[in-house]
């Protein structure tokens, strides 16, 4: 276990009631930012430790790539004694974090209000497809399905084609974002004397945030945005390229001076003289023209060759990389954002580090995903002061299960 005591969020306990991937990716930023949190799991785990097809023993890479530096406890809800140990846990903790749809905290028998009420200080995050509140809210949503209402997927691929989902799962990642920055809000206001707070966070309501300038143009200018492939709606030369080999590149000339430092980079003095391209509305009312034009000065050279001439004229310019690509070159950045953790029997594995950086301070790698339940001893020692017979009491009930780390192999 990385030593988080001085870390921003040193001394805070989370507990987290979250499966898959939007409250996990949420826990998983408070981790890094040093609280301790425990995964309060169901006997069987959480689900994503169970999605195909790539497993490092018992888990699977989608959970071991969202579960870093936290501790987990398999608990049995839906005995009574499994209950009464969740609410004498929420009862130590600073934050509780879950993803259950609106109304199943309350049917398994944590209800909510009940528990801020005993407990006013605690902060509550719920995280759901539609939120607490509103027409949708008994709806199950997942990643897809929120990028589908919200309209990003309407913007998603290429023009004349249909609809593709982005790449990255951003319904479930942006909502845990949303989340975590709540969490931290809500810690900072209970910090100067408030309470805590219920925290609803909606997975569609954060995609239509996530809409940006693509929003304004809708509500200001009551247009119906298209497809953006790899292009952009108001910026004609911030789009992608194909080179000479067949390789991708991408280019954001965004101002008239990154302009001209394209024709040069291109060697296409005549595109600046052309008084079609003269000015950002010129080149924008011309763009198909123009397009033909670039495209055909791009395949003139392999694209790695295109780079030091665009970067040497201003031209913001990247090769479209594959994810091995990128991460290779994230492991050589000296950024920290491709980090290896090992855990006890020695078992290593490489995941995505943590992009928070604070300067002058050295950034904890983080600690190997928990084993279900293997932090039981740990738990209820420090947090309810159980020894070990109550803790083994327990198992023998089968209110907790745990997997014997020292069992692995």
């Amino acid at each position: 276990m990385s030593d988080s005591s001085s870390q921003p969020l040193a001394g805070y306990r989370v507990l987290d009631l979250t499966t898959f991937l939007s409250g996990p990716f949420c826990t998983q930023i408070l981790a890094d930012l040093g609280a301790e949190v425990v995964k309060l799991e169901a006997p069987e785990g959480d689900s994503s430790r169970h999605i195909p097809p790539h497993f490092v023993d018992d888990d699977s890479a989608y959970f071991l790539g969202v579960n870093r530096s936290k501790k987990s406890i398999a608990v049995n809800l839906k005995s009574p004694e499994g209950l009464e140990l969740a609410k004498a846990l929420i009862a130590q903790c600073d934050v509780v974090v879950e993803n259950y749809r609106p109304g199943v905290a309350g049917r398994i028998g944590l209800d909510v209000e009940a528990l801020r009420r005993e407990h006013p200080r605690l902060i509550w995050a719920s995280i759901s497809g539609f939120g607490q509140e509103g027409p949708l809210r008994d709806r199950p949503a997942y990643d897809m399905i929120v990028q589908a209402m919200s309209g990003v997927m309407s913007l998603t691929g290429e023009i004349g084609r249909p609809a593709v989902r982005l790449g990255i799962p951003a319904g479930d990642i942006v909502a845990g974002m949303y989340a975590a920055i709540a969490i931290n809000a809500a810690l900072a206001n209970r910090e100067r004397g408030g309470q805590g707070q219920h925290i609803d966070v909606s997975m569609l309501d954060c995609q239509l945030a996530m809409l940006s300038y693509q929003s304004a143009y809708a509500l200001v200018a009551g247009v119906t945005p298209q497809r953006q492939a790899a292009r952009h709606d108001s910026i004609p030369t911030y789009r992608s390229f194909m080179a000479a080999d067949g390789r991708e590149l991408v280019i954001t000339a965004n101002t008239e001076r990154m302009w001209q430092g394209l024709c040069v980079a291109l060697e296409r003095p005549e595109l600046r003289e052309d008084p079609r391209f003269a000015g950002a509305d010129n080149r924008l009312a011309n763009k198909e023209v123009l397009w033909e034009a670039l495209e055909q000065a791009f395949l003139a050279r392999p694209a790695q060759e295109w780079i030091e001439p665009l970067a040497a004229n201003g031209v913001p310019v990247a090769l479209i990389k594959t994810v091995p690509e990128a991460l290779e070159d994230a492991r050589e950045s000296g950024r920290g954002m491709v980090v290896p953790l090992e855990r006890e029997d020695g078992r290593k594995i490489e995941v995505v580090g943590n992009p928070i950086k604070f300067m002058g301070e050295t950034q904890p790698a983080g600690a190997y995903p928990p084993g279900l339940g293997e932090s039981a001893r740990d738990v209820l020692g420090a947090w309810l002061g159980m020894d070990d017979g109550q803790v083994e009491a327990l198992l023998e009930r089968k209110v907790l299960v745990s997997r014997d780390p020292a069992a692995r192999n």
